[in-house]
Protein backbone atom coordinates (compact mmCIF):
# COMPACT_ATOMS: atom_id res chain seq x y z
CA UNK A 1 0.00 0.00 0.00
CA UNK A 2 2.59 2.38 0.77
CA UNK A 3 4.31 2.10 -2.17
CA UNK A 4 1.25 2.18 -4.47
CA UNK A 5 0.40 5.64 -2.35
CA UNK A 6 3.67 7.04 -2.78
CA UNK A 7 4.21 6.19 -6.64
CA UNK A 8 1.27 8.92 -7.16
CA UNK A 9 3.20 11.59 -5.08
CA UNK A 10 6.13 10.95 -6.93
CA UNK A 11 4.37 11.13 -10.02
CA UNK A 12 2.82 14.40 -9.31
CA UNK A 13 6.10 16.14 -7.78
CA UNK A 14 7.79 15.11 -10.89
CA UNK A 15 4.81 16.80 -12.59
CA UNK A 16 5.39 19.88 -11.30
CA UNK A 17 8.61 19.90 -11.41
CA UNK A 18 8.93 19.67 -15.06
CA UNK A 19 6.21 21.94 -15.54
CA UNK A 20 8.89 24.56 -13.69
CA UNK A 21 11.43 23.45 -15.66
CA UNK A 22 9.66 23.94 -18.91
CA UNK A 23 8.09 27.80 -17.31
CA UNK A 24 12.17 28.73 -17.15
CA UNK A 25 12.86 27.74 -20.23
CA UNK A 26 9.95 30.09 -21.59
CA UNK A 27 11.14 33.01 -19.40
CA UNK A 28 14.50 32.46 -20.24
CA UNK A 29 13.10 33.28 -23.93
CA UNK A 30 11.45 35.97 -23.08
CA UNK A 31 14.39 37.55 -21.36
CA UNK A 32 17.01 37.01 -24.20
CA UNK A 33 16.43 41.36 -25.16
CA UNK A 34 17.21 42.14 -21.21
CA UNK A 35 20.42 39.53 -21.24
CA UNK A 36 21.98 41.66 -24.06
CA UNK A 37 21.71 44.34 -21.46
CA UNK A 38 23.47 42.50 -18.75
CA UNK A 39 26.19 41.47 -20.46
CA UNK A 40 27.10 45.08 -20.00
CA UNK A 41 27.74 45.11 -16.42
CA UNK A 42 30.24 42.33 -15.73
CA UNK A 43 28.91 41.67 -12.56
CA UNK A 44 25.64 40.81 -13.19
CA UNK A 45 26.43 39.10 -16.58
CA UNK A 46 28.91 36.76 -14.07
CA UNK A 47 25.88 35.99 -11.84
CA UNK A 48 23.49 35.22 -14.48
CA UNK A 49 25.86 32.75 -15.95
CA UNK A 50 26.65 31.26 -12.62
CA UNK A 51 22.75 30.78 -12.42
CA UNK A 52 22.43 29.37 -15.78
CA UNK A 53 25.22 26.73 -14.73
CA UNK A 54 23.51 25.80 -11.95
CA UNK A 55 19.93 25.06 -13.45
CA UNK A 56 21.15 23.27 -16.33
CA UNK A 57 23.27 21.06 -13.90
CA UNK A 58 19.50 20.58 -12.07
CA UNK A 59 17.96 19.48 -15.38
CA UNK A 60 20.41 17.14 -15.58
CA UNK A 61 20.57 15.62 -12.57
CA UNK A 62 16.58 15.85 -12.08
CA UNK A 63 15.85 13.88 -14.86
CA UNK A 64 17.64 11.15 -14.15
CA UNK A 65 16.08 10.56 -10.06
CA UNK A 66 12.66 11.15 -10.56
CA UNK A 67 11.74 11.04 -14.25
CA UNK A 68 12.42 9.61 -17.26
CA UNK A 69 12.53 12.87 -19.65
CA UNK A 70 15.64 12.81 -21.70
CA UNK A 71 14.30 15.76 -23.40
CA UNK A 72 14.95 18.27 -20.21
CA UNK A 73 18.02 16.37 -19.44
CA UNK A 74 19.45 17.20 -23.02
CA UNK A 75 18.02 20.96 -22.56
CA UNK A 76 20.06 21.38 -19.08
CA UNK A 77 23.33 19.70 -20.49
CA UNK A 78 23.14 22.56 -23.28
CA UNK A 79 22.55 25.00 -20.84
CA UNK A 80 25.44 24.10 -18.79
CA UNK A 81 27.78 24.03 -21.80
CA UNK A 82 26.64 27.93 -22.46
CA UNK A 83 26.92 28.90 -19.48
CA UNK A 84 30.43 27.33 -19.73
CA UNK A 85 31.48 29.08 -22.80
CA UNK A 86 29.71 32.50 -22.60
CA UNK A 87 32.41 35.14 -23.19
CA UNK A 88 33.20 37.65 -20.63
CA UNK A 89 31.82 41.03 -20.84
CA UNK A 90 34.17 42.74 -23.39
CA UNK A 91 36.08 45.43 -21.69
CA UNK A 92 35.85 48.29 -24.70
CA UNK A 93 33.98 50.86 -24.40
CA UNK A 94 30.36 50.53 -26.75
CA UNK A 95 30.24 52.28 -29.64
CA UNK A 96 27.37 54.46 -29.52
CA UNK A 97 29.21 55.97 -25.91
CA UNK A 98 32.11 56.43 -27.87
CA UNK A 99 30.31 58.47 -30.37
CA UNK A 100 29.02 60.96 -27.89
CA UNK A 101 32.28 60.93 -26.07
CA UNK A 102 33.82 62.27 -29.42
CA UNK A 103 30.80 64.05 -30.90
CA UNK A 104 30.71 62.04 -33.68
CA UNK A 105 28.46 62.72 -36.36
CA UNK A 106 28.44 59.40 -38.07
CA UNK A 107 30.04 56.60 -38.24
CA UNK A 108 31.36 54.63 -41.56
CA UNK A 109 33.52 51.52 -42.63
CA UNK A 110 37.63 53.07 -42.54
CA UNK A 111 38.52 49.56 -44.44
CA UNK A 112 42.67 49.44 -43.07
CA UNK A 113 45.21 51.76 -42.38
CA UNK A 114 48.67 51.57 -41.66
CA UNK A 115 50.35 54.03 -40.16
CA UNK A 116 54.23 55.15 -40.64
CA UNK A 117 56.17 52.06 -38.58
CA UNK A 118 53.17 50.86 -37.41
CA UNK A 119 51.04 47.22 -37.89
CA UNK A 120 48.09 47.62 -40.32
CA UNK A 121 44.90 47.11 -38.57
CA UNK A 122 40.93 47.93 -39.13
CA UNK A 123 39.36 50.70 -38.64
CA UNK A 124 36.42 52.27 -38.09
CA UNK A 125 36.11 56.51 -38.84
CA UNK A 126 33.95 58.59 -36.67
CA UNK A 127 32.97 61.87 -38.66
CA UNK A 128 32.75 64.73 -36.85
CA UNK A 129 32.44 68.38 -37.65
CA UNK A 130 35.77 69.54 -36.52
CA UNK A 131 37.86 66.39 -36.66
CA UNK A 132 37.87 62.43 -38.11
CA UNK A 133 38.88 59.64 -35.86
CA UNK A 134 40.20 56.47 -36.92
CA UNK A 135 39.67 54.07 -34.66
CA UNK A 136 40.52 50.56 -34.18
CA UNK A 137 39.23 47.50 -32.80
CA UNK A 138 39.89 48.63 -29.25
CA UNK A 139 38.01 51.80 -30.36
CA UNK A 140 41.47 53.71 -29.71
CA UNK A 141 42.66 56.04 -32.14
CA UNK A 142 44.91 55.23 -34.80
CA UNK A 143 44.92 58.50 -36.43
CA UNK A 144 42.80 61.62 -35.49
CA UNK A 145 42.47 64.18 -39.04
CA UNK A 146 40.97 67.97 -38.35
CA UNK A 147 38.38 68.34 -40.95
CA UNK A 148 39.75 72.29 -41.93
CA UNK A 149 43.45 70.40 -42.79
CA UNK A 150 41.73 68.06 -45.59
CA UNK A 151 41.70 69.17 -49.01
CA UNK A 152 41.11 66.28 -51.39
CA UNK A 153 39.61 62.71 -51.36
CA UNK A 154 40.73 60.25 -54.26
CA UNK A 155 38.73 57.17 -54.88
CA UNK A 156 40.97 54.83 -56.87
CA UNK A 157 40.73 50.81 -57.61
CA UNK A 158 43.53 48.73 -57.09
CA UNK A 159 44.71 44.96 -58.08
CA UNK A 160 43.88 44.08 -54.35
CA UNK A 161 40.82 46.34 -53.83
CA UNK A 162 39.78 49.86 -53.52
CA UNK A 163 41.79 53.00 -52.31
CA UNK A 164 40.35 56.16 -50.55
CA UNK A 165 43.03 58.71 -50.30
CA UNK A 166 42.87 61.10 -47.73
CA UNK A 167 45.31 64.66 -49.02
CA UNK A 168 45.99 66.84 -45.72
CA UNK A 169 47.99 70.32 -46.04
CA UNK A 170 50.84 67.88 -44.39
CA UNK A 171 50.54 64.94 -44.85
CA UNK A 172 48.54 61.86 -47.35
CA UNK A 173 46.78 59.31 -45.89
CA UNK A 174 45.72 56.28 -47.17
CA UNK A 175 42.65 53.94 -46.16
CA UNK A 176 42.24 50.19 -48.04
CA UNK A 177 39.35 48.12 -48.56
CA UNK A 178 39.02 44.66 -50.06
CA UNK A 179 36.14 42.49 -50.29
CA UNK A 180 32.95 42.36 -52.58
CA UNK A 181 32.19 45.51 -51.26
CA UNK A 182 35.27 47.32 -51.20
CA UNK A 183 34.01 49.46 -53.59
CA UNK A 184 30.88 50.67 -51.59
CA UNK A 185 33.12 51.15 -48.57
CA UNK A 186 35.02 53.31 -49.87
CA UNK A 187 32.53 55.38 -51.53
CA UNK A 188 30.63 56.00 -48.70
CA UNK A 189 33.39 56.96 -46.71
CA UNK A 190 34.65 59.29 -49.37
CA UNK A 191 31.19 60.74 -49.68
CA UNK A 192 30.51 61.15 -45.81
CA UNK A 193 34.26 63.17 -45.67
CA UNK A 194 32.89 65.46 -48.42
CA UNK A 195 29.47 66.24 -46.45
CA UNK A 196 31.51 67.68 -43.53
CA UNK A 197 34.80 69.45 -45.70
CA UNK A 198 34.62 73.41 -46.14
CA UNK A 199 33.15 74.08 -48.99
CA UNK A 200 35.83 75.68 -51.14
CA UNK A 201 35.06 79.68 -51.75
CA UNK A 202 34.42 81.09 -54.71
CA UNK A 203 36.11 82.29 -57.51
CA UNK A 204 35.15 85.92 -58.74
CA UNK A 205 36.59 87.27 -61.58
CA UNK A 206 38.54 89.71 -62.31
CA UNK A 207 37.40 93.37 -63.66
CA UNK A 208 39.80 95.23 -66.02
CA UNK A 209 40.33 98.51 -64.75
CA UNK A 210 38.86 101.29 -66.83
CA UNK A 211 40.38 102.31 -69.76
CA UNK A 212 42.11 99.37 -69.93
Amino acid sequence: MESATSAPQIETFATRLRNAAVGFLFAVVLLVPKILRIRRDPRSWLAFRVLLGFAGAALVILPLAFWNSWLAAIAGLVMFLAAVLMPPTPPETNVDDKARELGALVIVNGGAYQPAGGPCSAVQLFVGAENVWALNSQLRPALILPVSQISTLNVQETSGGWLLRVQCKDRDVTFSYTGIFAEHFARVADSTLRSVMPAPLPVLPLRRAAGA
